[in-house]
C-alpha cells in the first residue's frame, strides 16, 4: 500500500532503504529521544528493516522528488502497543532523518496516517505518547490535534536500559473529524 500528501509518498520500507535508513538512524539526537540507540551500521539498519519495519502499519516517509526513506510513520495495533488493549484503538508512532526537522514533514505524514487510521481502518482513537524532553514530538502531535491525558513516571525504556518520564496524547475520530 502507498499513501500520498502533496508532498511526500509514504510506503512500506524496502531492503534497498537500509543505507538510507543507516543514514539518520545513525544520528544521536534522532532515535535517543524517541527511545531507541542510535543504529551501528548499515547492516543493522537492513536487520530492522526485516524484522521490524515488515508491520504493515509501518511506511517509510520519503519526499515525492527521490521516494528516498528520510523517516518513519506508524500505527501500533493489537498487541503492539500497551496504550489501549481496544481493538479500535490504536498508537501512533514517527521519527524522521534531522536534516528535515522544522520543514513540517512529519505532521504532514502523521496527518495522512490519521485519516488512514480513521477513514480506512476505522479506529475510534488513536494514542500517542513522547518522552520527557522532547518538545518537537510534542509539537507534532499538537499541530495534528491530539489532547493529553496522562503523565507517567519511571516507564521502563529497554532498548536504551533507562527509565524516563512519558507523556501520553489522545485524538478521537470525533475531534479529528471537527478538526479536519
Amino acid at each position: 500500500m502507498i499513501l500520498e500528501t502533496e508532498r511526500l509518498i509514504l510506503r512500506k520500507w524496502e531492503e534497498s532503504d537500509a543505507q538510507s535508513l543507516y543514514e539518520y538512524a545513525k544520528d544521536p539526537d534522532v532515535g535517543p529521544i524517541a527511545g531507541w540507540p542510535p543504529h551501528k551500521n548499515v547492516e543493522e539498519s537492513l536487520d530492522i528493516i526485516r524484522n521490524f519495519f515488515n508491520d504493515p502499519y509501518t511506511f517509510a516517509v520519503c519526499l515525492k522528488q527521490d521516494n528516498k526513506a528520510i523517516g518513519c510513520v506508524g500505527l501500533k495495533i493489537g498487541d503492539n502497543t500497551d496504550l489501549t488493549d481496544k481493538s479500535d484503538e490504536c498508537e501512533l508512532g514517527y521519527w524522521i532523518g534531522k536534516p528535515f526537522w522544522g520543514r513540517g514533514i512529519i505532521p504532514e505524514a502523521a496527518g495522512e496516517i490519521l485519516r488512514y487510521a480513521f477513514e480506512d481502518l476505522k479506529m475510534s482513537a488513536v494514542w500517542c505518547g513522547y518522552y520527557d524532553g522532547n518538545e518537537k514530538s510534542k509539537r507534532v502531535q499538537e499541530k495534528c490535534g491530539f489532547v493529553y491525558q496522562f503523565t507517567s513516571h519511571d516507564i521502563d525504556v529497554p532498548l536504551l536500559k533507562e527509565k524516563r518520564t512519558g507523556h501520553v496524547s489522545l485524538l478521537t475520530k470525533e475531534d479529528w473529524l471537527k478538526n479536519k
